[in-house]
C-alpha cells in the first residue's frame, strides 16, 4: 500500500474515532434549560467585568446586565488602565443607573491605573473585581457580551439544580462577513475536537475542564479553593485555565449551550481576528514550538488534505477521503449548531480556514520568538515570565 493510501486510512480512522466520541457524548452537551423556582432568598451574584479600551461596547453590555430579571445582582466593572473613553463612560453609566428609579441593580466602578509585576492586565482586573464583590456567586464575563434578560436567572437556577460549583456557557458567535464567520467557526470546531469540552459534564473525570470568557459562573468558595486569578496571573487563556482548575480540584462543573441567551461579536474583521489570535495562540501550547508544529501539521493533514484527496486520486483513496469529509461535515454541523448558531456554506470553507489558522499559528510562534515575548493589551510580557506560569 502506498504512503498516500496509509495517510487516507489513518485520517479516516481519526474521524471515525471522533464520530464515536461525539455519539457517546450526545447527551452531555445541551441547551441551557429554563429556570425552575429559585430559593428564597436567592444567592447574591456579583457580575465582574474587566474593560480596557472598550468604550464602543461597554455601554450596551452594562445596560443588558442592568436589565437582568435575576432578583439579587450586583455589577462590578473594572476599568483596566484604559486610554480611551471607557472610564468616563463607566462613570456616566453609574450615575445614570443611580438616578433612574427603575434600575435596582447596584453598580460599582473600579479604576485600575497601575499594573503590578507578575500579572496580565485582564487577570489582575478580574481579581480586583473579586476583592470588591460581595456575592456568594461570581460571574466573570467580557465587556462585549449581549445578555438576554433571563440569562443570569436561568444560569443560577441550572447551577443550583445541578449542584454545580462552576457553570460555563457557550455564546452565539456573530461575524459581519462570510470568511470571518467561517474562520471563527473552524477555530471553535477544531478547538472542540482537541479539548472535547463536553467532558466538563463528566463528574468522575478530573481532566478536561472547560471555561469560556463570555460566561464563567463560579461559587465564591470554589473560586477561592482553586487559588483565584492569582493562580493563573500570567495565563492569556485565563478562562480555559479557570475551568481546568475547577476540574483538577474535583469540583462539580457544568457546560451548556447559551446560544439563545448570550451573543458576542468576537472580532469585527479578519484583520482583527488574525492580530488577536496571533497574540495568544502560542500560549495554548505552553509556548512549546514542538507542540505548535504538531498542531499546525494536524490542521493541514486532518482538515485540508481530505478535501484535496477527493480530487487528486481516481481510485479507492478518493472514496476514503470522501468518507472523511462527510464525517467531518456532520460533526461540524452538530458542534457549530450548539456553540455558535446554524452553519451553512461555511462548511465548504473548512480547508481554507484551516490553512489560514496554520498561518496565524506560524505568525504567533514567530512573533513571540522574535520579540522574546508577547504584547497583550498594550503591555509586553517576556517568554521567560510567561513560561513560569504553568
Amino acid at each position: 500500500m502506498s504512503i498516500a493510501g496509509i495517510f487516507a486510512l489513518v485520517i479516516l480512522l481519526y474521524w471515525l474515532a471522533m464520530l464515536a466520541d461525539h455519539l457517546r457524548s450526545a447527551k452531555l452537551f445541551r441547551e441551557l434549560p429554563p429556570s425552575g423556582p429559585l430559593p428564597e432568598p436567592p444567592p447574591l451574584v456579583s457580575v465582574i467585568i474587566a474593560a480596557k479600551e472598550e468604550e464602543t461596547t461597554i455601554r450596551d453590555t452594562v445596560r443588558h446586565l442592568l436589565a437582568q430579571t435575576y432578583p439579587r445582582l450586583e455589577l462590578v466593572v473594572v476599568n483596566d488602565r484604559s486610554e480611551d473613553g471607557t472610564g468616563r463612560t463607566l462613570d456616566e453609566l453609574k450615575r445614570w443607573s443611580e438616578e433612574r428609579g427603575d434600575v435596582r441593580i447596584p453598580m460599582r466602578v473600579i479604576h485600575v491605573t497601575r499594573l503590578p509585576g507578575g500579572w496580565l492586565g485582564k487577570n489582575h482586573a478580574l481579581y480586583q473585581g473579586y476583592r470588591q464583590a460581595r456575592g456568594q456567586w461570581l460571574l466573570f464575563t467580557d465587556a462585549d457580551i449581549r445578555f438576554h434578560p433571563d440569562t443570569v436567572r436561568e444560569a443560577v437556577g441550572f447551577a443550583l439544580s445541578e449542584h454545580a460549583d462552576h457553570l460555563t456557557l457557550t455564546p452565539r458567535m456573530t461575524a459581519p462577513t462570510f470568511w470571518l464567520r467561517s474562520f471563527i467557526r473552524h477555530f471553535l470546531f477544531s478547538l472542540s475536537l482537541f479539548i472535547r469540552p463536553w467532558r466538563a459534564n463528566l463528574d468522575g473525570n478530573h481532566r478536561g475542564g472547560m471555561g469560556i470568557g463570555a460566561f464563567n459562573l463560579i461559587h465564591r468558595r470554589a473560586y477561592e479553593a482553586i487559588g483565584t486569578h492569582e493562580a493563573i496571573a500570567l495565563r492569556p487563556d485565563d478562562d480555559l485555565q479557570l475551568g481546568a482548575r475547577v476540574k483538577l480540584a474535583g469540583l462539580r462543573q457544568r457546560l451548556a449551550s447559551g446560544r439563545s441567551r448570550l451573543q458576542v461579536e468576537w472580532y469585527p474583521s479578519m484583520r482583527a481576528a488574525i492580530r488577536g489570535l496571533e497574540k495568544n495562540l502560542f500560549s495554548g501550547f505552553g509556548y512549546k514550538v514542538s507542540l505548535a508544529a504538531a498542531a499546525g501539521a494536524g490542521q493541514l493533514l486532518l482538515f485540508t488534505f481530505p478535501w484535496l484527496g477527493m480530487l487528486l486520486y481516481g481510485d479507492w483513496r478518493s472514496l476514503v477521503h470522501l468518507a472523511s469529509v462527510l464525517i467531518m461535515a456532520a460533526l461540524y454541523r452538530r458542534q457549530i449548531r450548539m456553540m455558535a448558531g446554524s452553519p451553512g456554506l461555511d462548511i465548504l470553507a473548512i480547508p481554507a480556514s484551516a490553512t489560514l489558522l496554520v498561518y496565524v499559528l506560524v505568525r504567533s510562534v514567530g512573533l513571540a520568538l522574535k520579540q522574546g515575548g508577547v504584547y497583550w493589551r498594550g503591555t509586553f510580557y517576556s517568554l521567560t515570565d510567561l513560561k513560569k506560569m504553568k
